[in-house]
């Protein structure tokens, strides 16, 4: 019989009190899962984004006092880092695992892979999954389903992201943990190469080289 690859005791080190008992448990618990993640997905990240990426495991080394909510795995084309890039993430929080296409606030492509999307939200848009959620934040848990969306808020949103220079934009998928609790390993790699295949789109957008003026 397989055993799930994430268990309830998984999703409980985010009720750990405290930043070192909370990071301590992470160490130990997740991330060698997200490391087996990272190096399983590698290959199929390589093909999506059309050259050899390295993954990067969350290390949280910034927090002094608050420990994380959430924890992940990123992969990127330089060996350097992610944050800076248009990249992939798999992680989870207390309440679900997800997979997003990601362009956080560190990066300096958002206006230009914003005023692409808006110029070709109706082509590129409907390859997108309507139950794929969208955040602008990846600091909260909150997002908005995709089929939510109208178009009017989306430009709105893609407005946001190419003016303001905290605004983040995430794209993909989560599976709740009552459901995750019962994935073996091979159907979660499914679950989440799938997702990202499916985000190809965006990532190809978000990779253009500038456009010549």
């Amino acid at each position: 019989m397989h055993t799930p690859e994430f268990r309830d005791e998984d999703f409980q080190v985010f009720h750990v009190e405290g930043l070192e008992p909370r990071m301590e448990a992470l160490k130990r618990r997740i991330r060698p899962k997200l490391e087996m993640i990272g190096t399983e997905l590698s290959p199929a990240l390589s093909a999506i984004m059309g050259e050899p990426v390295t993954f990067h495991v969350a290390k949280h080394a910034r927090r002094t006092v608050h420990p994380p909510e959430e924890t992940w795995v990123a992969w990127s084309v330089s060996k350097r880092g992610y944050k800076a890039l248009p990249h992939f993430q798999f992680g989870l929080r207390d309440t679900h695992l997800f997979a997003w296409f990601a362009l956080i606030y560190e990066c300096p492509d958002k206006a230009e892979f914003a005023r692409r999307l808006q110029a070709r939200l109706k082509e590129i848009w409907t390859r997108i999954p309507d139950d794929f959620m969208i955040s602008k934040d990846h600091t909260v848990p909150e997002a908005t389903v995709k089929r939510d969306l109208s178009e009017e808020e989306m430009l709105k949103l893609l407005d946001r992201l190419e003016r303001v220079k905290k605004a983040e934009f995430l794209c993909g998928t989560f599976i709740p943990r009552e459901e995750a609790v019962h994935l073996t390993k091979e159907q979660l790699i499914f679950r989440v190469e799938s997702a990202f295949r499916k985000l190809e789109p965006l990532y190809r957008l978000a990779v253009l080289e500038p456009a010549r003026r």
